[in-house]
């Protein structure tokens, strides 16, 4: 039985090829003709390659700005990280609310004095506003604030390096119609 399918399914096969065959192929052998007595085209040479300008880079030396820099030994602090005095959060104390904004997202609105005190308006990113003084902190990288203008409230922040030493960065959160 086994023989007799693989015998059919040959002869099966042979006629499906033989009948692709086709001796009308005249068509053909005019196009193939035609095509040989039509003269080659010309082929455009290929235009001249302009000469580059070289150019040198000389900035091989200077500091990749994508990576975090390093203090040099000539730019070593004062302090030492562990010295008596030495710039650093206090990890004992409470965070305030705007402290969970990026500096960025926050905007003065305005001033308001209650018995002598100066405080700022501050709008946070989702549109609430907070009041706060000389004293709050304000923004992701320790910012206290050191002074409320009319026009700005006055921070200094705090970075600390790829060596762990913390240093000091004034900032400001301006008045939104001043910027």
């Amino acid at each position: 039985m086994n023989r007799h399918l693989q015998l059919g399914t040959l002869i099966v096969a042979t006629l499906l090829m033989t009948t692709a065959c086709e001796r009308g192929s005249s068509d053909l052998r005019v196009w193939v003709q035609q095509t040989l007595r039509t003269p080659a085209g010309e082929i455009e040479p290929i235009p001249p390659i302009a000469p580059t300008e070289v150019v040198t880079y000389s900035a091989y030396d200077l500091r990749d700005p994508f990576q975090q820099r390093l203090a040099t030994p000539d730019e070593e602090p004062t302090v030492t990280e562990n010295g008596e005095g030495a710039i650093r959060p206090d990890p004992d104390r409470r965070r305030e609310f705007l402290e969970g904004f990026p500096l960025d997202t926050l905007d003065m609105v305005g001033t308001l004095e209650i018995e002598g005190v100066n405080f700022a308006l501050i709008r946070d990113n989702d549109r609430v506003v907070h009041r706060v003084r000389e004293g709050n902190y304000l923004g992701m990288n320790h910012g206290r604030i050191v002074r409320v203008m009319p026009d700005r409230v006055e921070l200094v922040e705090l970075f600390q390096d790829a060596r762990g030493i913390w240093s000091e960065r004034r900032s400001q959160v301006a008045m939104e119609d001043s910027r």
